[in-house]
């Protein structure tokens, strides 16, 4: 799979509650010492303009249950990308859950490189993609059909019979590809599929976007340490993805983190770490550019100048960044001298 785009121009309970899981609010020190105390008198409910001025993700795990948990948050990097092409809201949505999915998984997944979400079909949107560094920055893109994009449409609407791949592009060793059909009603339980299907340890996600905003949450089962009976440790796994599930959107896409985890786990012990900051970035570059044109060989190459009237035009996809190359460039580029000083490059 292509690690970029650019190309030439042309639980229940326990015990379990009939009524659904209920939200308590509990006195200040019910958490552990470790914990950050999330008491509603401490923690205000944060409209987003009120976030800090970055992006970010952060882990938080249960100190009595073997299950770790991580949030993002994407407001500017989410606007980066979308100020780069006009997609309708629907697709905007999706792209924006699929990049809170690939942050997600950045925190999760051990490696240095790049992790590539990528989801196909031949429906009205044929191709989502998100890269995410292990330096945490993040782009993405989205291909679709104006005409075939509705109001209101969601993934089956938009992504019929499409598979999602999930790619790490490691800086050494060898690259991992895996795909699932996405099958989901979202992209939040496709992507938790994947999981499943992979016989990996249990995961969910939880992906909201609104087109200004872009939140995700993940809750992960650890290896066995805090609770070794197969029965207690099913129900530990089962109550905090129930309460998860009563997470509204308005609640994921409005409140801060301590007063998302507040709310849903007031009676668990719970340890938040520090915010890790994620941004947009993209990783195009003259130089990758011209590595490019290098590999279609200096005829080749030369003939391209000719027939686009002296000038190749490259563009990256991601950001619209156009990388201009005329003969003279093409000729320093084979005799080996490289291409640091451009001709022109533009956005």
């Amino acid at each position: 799979m292509p690690s970029s785009l650019e190309a030439h121009r042309i639980a229940p309970k326990m015990p379990v509650n009939p009524h659904g899981p209920r939200r308590f609010r509990v006195p200040d020190g019910a958490f552990s010492a470790a914990c950050h105390p999330l008491s509603l008198l401490q923690i205000p409910c944060l409209p987003m303009h009120d976030f800090p001025d970055i992006d970010f993700t952060q882990r938080f795990i249960f100190d009595e249950s073997d299950v770790r948990g991580e949030l993002v948050a994407l407001e500017r990097s989410y606007a980066e990308v979308l100020a780069k092409h006009p997609y309708p809201e629907p697709v905007a949505q999706l792209l924006g859950e699929l990049m809170a999915a690939a942050a997600l998984l950045v925190g999760t997944l051990k490696f240095d490189g790049l992790l590539i979400l990528q989801a196909r079909s031949s429906g009205a949107v044929p191709l989502l993609m998100v890269e995410c560094s292990s330096e945490r920055e993040l782009r993405g893109i989205a291909r679709y059909d104006e005409a075939l994009v509705t109001a209101g449409a969601g993934l089956q609407d938009l992504m019929p019979d499409g598979s999602l791949a999930l790619t790490i592009d490691p800086n050494k060793g060898k690259r991992y590809q895996g795909i699932v059909a996405l099958d989901g009603v979202d992209l939040s339980e496709s992507l938790s599929n994947y999981f499943v299907m992979s016989e990996q340890l249990g995961t969910r996600f939880w992906l909201k976007a609104d087109g200004h905003r872009a939140r995700g949450l993940l809750l992960q089962q650890l290896p066995i340490a805090q609770i070794t009976d197969p029965e207690e440790r099913d129900a530990s796994w089962e109550h905090v993805i129930t309460l998860a599930n009563t997470l509204t959107a308005e609640e994921m896409l409005g409140l801060d983190n301590q007063t998302i985890l507040h709310r849903l786990y007031h009676q668990d012990p719970v340890r938040l770490f520090d915010e890790q900051p994620i941004c947009f970035r993209c990783s195009c570059s003259r130089e990758r550019s011209a590595n490019a044109l290098a590999s279609l060989g200096l005829e080749d190459a030369q003939q391209l100048v000719i027939e686009h009237n002296g000038t190749i035009e490259i563009d990256c996809q991601f950001c619209n960044q156009r990388y201009l190359f005329d003969a003279t460039d093409v000729a320093q580029l084979f005799a080996g001298g490289g291409v640091d000083s451009p001709s022109d490059t533009r956005h």
